[in-house]
């Protein structure tokens, strides 16, 4: 079934969702990053989380938006076959025990692309107050899907910083090993339930050669990676993330998280990288941290 661009601007009511710091710890040890400020709850300024844990909370929150009218005619092979292709998300504070989150996903871009339809789902976090803690654009792509209805776009996040030099010598490679139990490992821990990276028969049947890391999780590598060689180990100046999803990362693998270049730009210090995996292929390409 076609995917109607009449969604666009159709959004869901608020989730609300409580962080706790079980939560926090796990979704870091996942990564194998084990940072203080992640795990230390005896520290006297707490912990926090992750520069990408805002991928466990808007999980099931991006879920709900596929009910929205215009959203429910896929079917369930077209959604198991439709993947997570651009991520960009603007953290305004990381997250922190006992936030009470309330989390919006809204349709804001429904594309046609050569290979299927593009469709972009702005989630929106707010604390208890209402003060924002992140905005997320989730971007999926859903092969060989048509599009009923003209393109749309209602709103599109701020433009990315932009490479200045191409070919250069890349700053630092990072190889780092993926165990056959990475994608359980993280799907537990993120509290993040999608069975293509868990189960091989589902896996099978989305046409995949098995089991593969889920691409957050490559992300979150890559940055955890930045964090600790172009923030002087401090998550807290990680303000925005972005980058797209290529080639997959089998179990078990190894990758390589190739950090290109840093620049000064009007919104804070761009770190460009990208994550190869064992063939060679980008696994993330235009990946951005920016640094404030």
């Amino acid at each position: 079934m076609p995917l109607r661009s009449s969604t666009v601007g159709r959004e869901t009511d608020p989730t609300a969702t409580q962080i706790d710091a079980r939560w926090l710890m796990a979704y870091a040890a996942a990564l194998g990053d084990m940072l203080p400020c992640y795990v230390d709850t005896a520290s006297q300024d707490g912990i926090v989380g992750h520069p990408l844990f805002s991928v466990g909370p808007d999980w099931p929150v991006f879920l709900n938006s596929h009910g929205l009218e215009g959203n429910e005619l896929l079917s369930a092979q077209e959604r198991l076959c439709g993947v997570h292709y651009t991520h960009d998300v603007i953290n305004h504070r990381l997250v922190r025990p006992d936030d009470e989150l309330h989390t919006t996903a809204k349709v804001v871009s429904v594309e046609r692309r050569r290979s299927g339809a593009y469709q972009v789902v702005r989630l929106h976090s707010s604390d208890a107050g209402g003060a924002p803690v992140y905005t997320t654009y989730y971007g999926s792509l859903y092969r060989g899907v048509e599009v009923e209805g003209p393109d749309c776009c209602v709103e599109r996040a701020a433009p990315l910083p932009q490479r200045r030099n191409t070919g250069q010598e890349a700053r630092s490679i990072s190889p780092l090993s993926i165990a056959a139990s990475a994608p359980h490992v993280y799907t537990e821990c993120a509290r993040i339930w999608n069975p293509i990276h868990t189960d091989a028969a589902v896996a099978r049947r989305a046409g995949l050669p098995g089991l593969i890391l889920h691409g957050t999780a490559t992300l979150a590598l890559a940055v955890s990676r930045v964090v600790e060689s172009e923030a002087g180990g401090a998550p807290e100046r990680v303000s925005r993330v972005a980058g797209r999803f290529g080639a997959m990362v089998s179990v078990p693998s190894e990758i390589s998280v190739v950090i290109v270049e840093r620049s000064e730009t009007s919104s804070g210090e761009a770190v460009f990288f990208e994550v190869r995996n064992a063939a060679g292929e980008l696994a993330i390409r235009d990946g951005l941290a920016v640094l404030s």
